[in-house]
């Protein structure tokens, strides 16, 4: 994905019809049919990797309901990991496995409620690849696989890990200290609302849509999907396999024909219009949400705990994933791995996040679009030498000249 620019604007272009709580979860229920009717517990969950092999292949394409994306560990590495956070400790009684040509000889099944400490539901020595459907039995949050002999020179690959069970236990305590704890996540969406619309109100972004004029072609929705990088029409063919016939669904040849442009071939002078009729519906509403969550939240989050940090590390790797696509922000990663250690590695946390914080900079002044870097020295950064690295509200911070602040 090519980088993605700001697009600060003093009013939101338009308001989205509010759904309901109990109407997104309807919605979510829609998205997915097949998978709500078995019960899948691993879909869309956080992942975190030992290793990937490429930035396409990272540990969420093993986990979101797509039979073509896959996550592959490094090549030719023995002892490689995936591990799926369910959320909460939750009892399983099956595991399917959909191994790519690149499969496991020996490996082991495990749960854990702490990440640490780890129970195994299954092993075996002469695994033979393609889909592996275990009976397991026990109980926790995190699920993980671990390899220990690959079959090929590769090294692993899953198209899809599924669990299966009764759902979840009682929680463990929160101690607030992630991102995607609800709470915490809330904070997260109003924080990079305020520095893309100039508003706290995300929520009112689902029928955004302009062209900004920064290569992309049009930008739209609560996250900016953009007609030319991919991510829009990877929303709308998600939003037609779960609800064929809406108003986006005649757009998709063009949108195909243009991804990777900044043409609007196709999509003019219909495509706006039909964007904003389409917000309206809670589907395409949820359908917002979970493409942001998969391509976006998800990963940085996996990314940032593997790292050892807390909230607003979490945030800072969420916030640079938004702006500069998955690619732009493993690069900004690499520069302050370089020159810092990460807390999973024994350096200090603050150290590490003034260092990609200071790359995330350095990168942003590389494009006109990007200048001006309030959104990290005004915001992020106030928070990191506040020693907020919790992101604990009361939070103020300002961005393009404009305070903001939430309270609780």
């Amino acid at each position: 994905m090519s980088p993605r620019k700001t697009r600060h604007r003093s009013t939101a272009t338009a308001a989205a019809t509010a759904v309901t709580a109990s109407a997104l979860l309807a919605a979510l229920g829609t998205l997915t049919p097949a998978t709500a009717a078995t019960g899948n517990l691993a879909l869309n969950r956080p992942v975190t990797v030992s290793s990937t092999e490429a930035s396409t292949f990272g540990g969420s394409k093993a986990v979101d309901g797509s039979a073509s994306t896959r996550w592959a560990s490094a090549e030719g590495v023995d002892n490689q990991w995936i591990r799926i956070d369910l959320g909460s400790s939750t009892t399983l009684n099956r595991v399917v496995l959909k191994w790519e040509a690149a499969y496991a000889k020996a490996y082991r099944v495990e749960v854990s409620n702490d990440g640490s400490t780890w129970s195994q539901l299954y092993s075996t020595t002469s695994g033979n690849g393609a889909t592996d459907d275990l009976t397991v039995n026990g109980t926790g949050r995190y699920l993980r696989v671990f390899g220990t002999q690959r079959a090929t020179s590769y090294g692993y690959s899953l198209w899809e890990v599924e669990a299966y069970g009764g759902g979840a236990t009682t929680p463990p305590p929160s101690t607030g200290t992630n991102l995607d704890d609800p709470a915490k996540k809330e904070v997260a969406m109003k924080l990079v609302s305020s520095f893309e619309n100039s508003s706290l109100d995300w929520r009112a972004q689902f029928s955004y849509i302009e062209d900004i004029g920064d290569g992309r072609g049009y930008t739209a929705g609560i996250i900016g999907f953009c007609s030319g990088t991919g991510d829009m029409l990877d929303l709308v063919e998600r939003y037609t396999a779960a609800k064929p016939g809406n108003p986006l669904a005649p757009y998709l040849p063009a949108l195909r024909a243009v991804n990777g442009t900044d043409s609007h071939q196709g999509l003019d002078p219909g495509f706006p219009n039909a964007w904003r009729q389409a917000a309206a519906d809670p589907v395409f509403q949820a359908t917002q949400e979970a493409e942001r969550d998969r391509v976006y939240f998800n990963p940085a989050v996996g990314q940032a705990k593997t790292d050892g940090l807390k909230a607003l590390g979490q945030f800072a790797y969420y916030d640079a994933a938004v702006m500069h696509g998955e690619e732009g922000f493993r690069s900004i990663r690499r520069v302050a791995l370089s020159r810092a250690t990460p807390p999973s590695q024994g350096g200090n946390e603050t150290t590490y996040l003034h260092a990609f914080l200071d790359a995330r900079e350095e990168e942003m002044r590389k494009e006109e679009a990007h200048s001006d870097t309030t959104r990290v020295s005004t915001a992020q950064r106030k928070f990191l030498n506040e020693g907020n690295l919790h992101l604990t509200t009361p939070l103020s911070w300002s961005v393009y000249g404009e305070s903001f602040s939430i309270s609780q």
